[in-house]
């Protein structure tokens, strides 16, 4: 791993309160197939120089991006890239209904097969039958949450699971479907390694999860709150 150091090569600029980090004489050479990791003190300008210049600049060069890169003398060798990821520390769910299931795109497919046991199909029941986020199979008293928001005054709220589905987020019609013995909400207290095996004969549902086990997210449920994941 090759470690880039950027003490010392920067400085910073006053404009009335605003401090703006300017790097000076800085060169940075990236070798193709090696991991680079980037150092320095905090203020140094590391982000300046991968996100606001390096990264706009190739997202420039290949997706035609709107945003424009910081200023910087000449970037070469764009050419030997065909495409650029930023992985940064944004969350990727806001709302505690948000879960690695539905930011997966994997609750589509695990609704439709529940839509599709004989029993749904005899009453007629639809994919959104089993959403937590619409009414019909969702709990109506905590409205699919699971929990309910308790206004805590001078404290911070306090979440507790709704005393009607018990954190279950559906109504008891929802809860009668089952696929290979399992409902629709411990389905979704499955770990992504225990719902591969469950799920290994569906393919549309098993390709996304062996993805997150591949990159060792194994251990995460799929109904857990997005809030929870780092």
């Amino acid at each position: 791993m090759n470690l880039i150091d950027l003490k010392d090569i920067y400085k910073t600029y006053f404009l009335g309160e605003i401090q703006v980090p300017v790097l000076k004489g800085v060169t940075l050479q990236v070798g193709r197939g090696e991991l680079v990791a980037l150092m320095g003190v905090s203020g140094s300008g590391k982000s300046t120089l991968i996100s606001d210049i390096l990264y706009k600049s190739v997202a420039q060069h290949l997706f035609r991006a709107r945003e424009r890169a910081g200023e910087h003398d000449a970037i070469t060798g764009l050419d030997h890239l065909d495409k650029v990821i930023d992985v940064n520390q944004a969350p990727i769910g806001r709302t505690p209904r948000s879960n690695p299931a539905t930011y997966t795109g994997l609750f589509t497919p695990i609704r439709e097969l529940f839509a599709h046991v004989p029993e749904a199909r005899i009453r007629g029941y639809q994919a959104g039958r089993f959403s937590f986020n619409v009414k019909g199979g969702r709990c109506e008293a905590c409205q699919g949450a699971g929990i309910e928001q308790i206004e805590m005054h001078f404290l911070p709220d306090v979440y507790v699971p709704c005393e009607v589905c018990k954190g279950k987020r559906y109504n008891r019609e929802a809860l009668e479907f089952h696929y290979k013995g399992k409902n629709i909400s411990e389905v979704l207290e499955m770990t992504v390694e225990e719902a591969l095996a469950f799920f290994e004969n569906v393919p549309a549902i098993a390709n996304r999860l062996q993805t997150l086990h591949d990159v060792g997210l194994g251990y995460i449920h799929l109904g857990q709150s997005s809030t929870t994941l780092s």
